[in-house]
């Protein structure tokens, strides 16, 4: 199992980890110190899809440069999410996302989208929400996951109770590296057949992104929508 950022907590429940109401519980707590975090600084989120040559790390060096030179001190501008090849989103300053954006041809950006969020959610910027979640956490009980989740902060398999606590903290100023994290789950030595895979709940991106990642281990992809199989249940 794995989950896209709060989706980690919901793998998390899948497997047996955590308990569905105190899983419930530390989202509500994330969720409230991040939105306090984001209100500190005018912050986003920039989903980039880059050609061949692009280099991310290079154009976040020069829109931290020019947030510089605006007077912004230590400003913040990174990679947060790896999604697929040539897919990523950045976070940090909004001067730093305005800069790319303006700037994305220099970067051989093909497309870029500010995405409907508050803050640089997975950046730095978050470190005001890591004790109220690492406070509430420590009084969750964790047990070790009855099947294998891959941590969204290194793309591994959670090892005990103890290091799902300490990782779910790191998640939050931590990149998501789900690409890295759909390597890990489908590497296989060629000629075995790949698993079924199911993504639950709302939307289909994450398929989307398999199938750029992975084209043969897409083929055996379902979606499972849980609130059109509660309506079909009811009527």
């Amino acid at each position: 199992a794995a989950g896209y950022s709060v989706g980690e907590f919901a793998a998390l429940v899948f497997a047996g980890a955590l308990g569905f109401a105190e899983a419930l519980y530390a989202v509500k707590v994330r969720a409230e110190a991040m939105q306090r975090a984001s209100e500190v600084v005018p912050s986003g989120m920039l989903s980039v899809v880059g050609r061949r040559e692009a280099n991310y790390k290079f154009a976040c060096l020069e829109a931290r440069k020019h947030c510089e030179s605006l007077g912004i001190e230590n400003p913040v501008c990174t990679v947060s999410n790896y999604l697929f090849p040539d897919s990523r989103v950045i976070a940090g300053h909004l001067q730093a996302l305005e800069f790319l954006q303006e700037n994305a041809r220099k970067y051989y950006f093909k497309r870029t989208k500010m995405l409907p969020v508050s803050g640089a959610f997975h950046t730095r910027l978050m470190e005001p929400a890591v004790e109220p979640l690492a406070e509430v956490l420590k009084s969750i009980e964790i047990q070790k996951p009855l099947l294998c989740v891959y941590s969204n902060v290194d793309g591994k398999k959670y090892m005990h109770s103890k290091h799902i606590q300490k990782l779910l903290v790191k998640q939050v100023v931590s990149p998501v590296l789900w690409e890295q994290t759909m390597h890990s789950v489908y590497e296989r030595k060629q000629g075995t057949e790949f698993p079924y895979t199911y993504e639950v709940g709302p939307g289909n991106q994450l398929g989307a992104i398999l199938k750029q990642c992975n084209l043969k281990a897409w083929k055996q992809y379902k979606h499972v929508d849980a609130l059109e199989d509660e309506e079909a249940a009811e009527t």
